[in-house]
């Protein structure tokens, strides 16, 4: 179960569902909606605010450069 707390999780699964999205070019909503359509998502979508979504992606990123 992911919530919005579980950002490592969240970057994780981003990663494997989506391996070729440039980053660079991801909005926080499209972020938003990827997030939430996560298969092991449960938390309240409106919690998803713009602070938290940009560590998710800020996460990835450095996820991603470290690989």
């Amino acid at each position: 179960m992911l919530d919005w707390d579980s950002i490592y999780e969240i970057v994780l699964e981003l990663e494997a569902l989506y391996p070729q999205t440039d980053l660079d070019t991801v909005g926080l909503k499209s972020l938003h909606e990827m997030v939430i359509g996560l298969p092991d998502f449960v938390d309240d979508p409106s919690l998803g605010n713009d602070a938290v979504l940009t560590v998710i992606l800020r996460e990835w990123y450095e996820e991603r450069n470290d690989m």
